[in-house]
């Protein structure tokens, strides 16, 4: 049992939590007992962390990295990185929005501050691939500008 004394307006309280069953709290207040009726707290939603799959390579690094860039730049597509690890707080475009370069597409939660990721070029919103809660890795591609 807890015991708390408080003084509110001049008067002084003296306060005592007992025990707390779910979201009721018996507390007796300068010896009047009571049972409180405590607001429950909301249900944590439950985060999905998407897996980073690496794909084993028996070739080495730079012939792979050869291939891979031509690919990326004749599709004309290239993805918005995450900087960091981190939560998504909010999403500020939709497939098919035209942005422009240093225009906030996504809004990510990392080391308890709010970070704006921009635009890396101008382009055509091809894809989102994150949701609003997420826990993403540095280097997750959270939107794709085409």
């Amino acid at each position: 049992m807890k015991e708390y004394k408080y003084k509110i307006n001049g008067n002084l309280y003296k306060v005592a939590i007992g025990d707390i069953e779910g979201n009721i709290a018996h507390v007796e207040v300068n010896g009047t007992h009571y049972k409180v009726e405590m607001e429950e707290a909301p249900k944590p939603k439950p985060t999905v962390i998407k897996p980073v799959v690496r794909q084993a390579s028996t070739t080495p690094a730079a012939p792979t990295t050869q291939v891979a860039k031509p690919a990326v730049a004749s599709s004309g597509k290239s993805g918005v990185k995450s900087p960091l690890p981190g939560v998504i707080l909010d999403i500020k475009v939709n497939v098919g929005d035209t942005v422009k370069k240093g225009q906030v597409v996504v809004i990510l939660e990392a080391m308890k501050m709010e970070n704006n990721i921009n635009a890396d070029r101008d382009g055509k919103i091809t894809a989102i691939n994150v949701n609003k809660g997420d826990s993403v890795l540095e280097g997750t591609d959270l939107v794709i500008i085409e």
